[in-house]
């Protein structure tokens, strides 16, 4: 206990197994668009598949900024909460993401 009477938080292994999660979902998107763009890649290369590798790339990239974003917050000592919004474009790009890879595939 300190003097005022508080003790610190001991926050044990949670802020490892966050990370090792986020770790695991930015492997399973790579996997995911790089599949994606080699089955959109293969086809004719007409502009309509150009386009949708185009837009798996750049989906996947944002999803690498979030992550990457909330790997550096979680390497302090007193994590922060993850906040709403980069929930949400976390949560934007992977669905975005699937669907793209399902569009693809058929």
């Amino acid at each position: 206990m300190t003097a005022s009477g508080t003790t610190g938080r001991d926050a044990g292994l949670q802020p490892e197994r966050t990370r090792l999660a986020w770790r695991r979902t930015t492997l399973a998107c790579s996997v995911t668009a790089v599949l994606a763009l080699r089955a959109a890649l293969r086809g004719s290369g007409s502009p309509l598949e150009v386009i949708g590798a185009a837009a798996i790339a750049l989906i996947w990239l944002a999803f690498l900024g979030v992550a990457h974003r909330r790997l550096r917050q979680l390497a302090a000592d007193r994590p922060p909460g993850l906040a709403p919004r980069w929930a949400l474009a976390a949560v934007a790009c992977t669905v975005a993401l699937s669907v793209s890879a399902v569009a693809v595939i058929f």
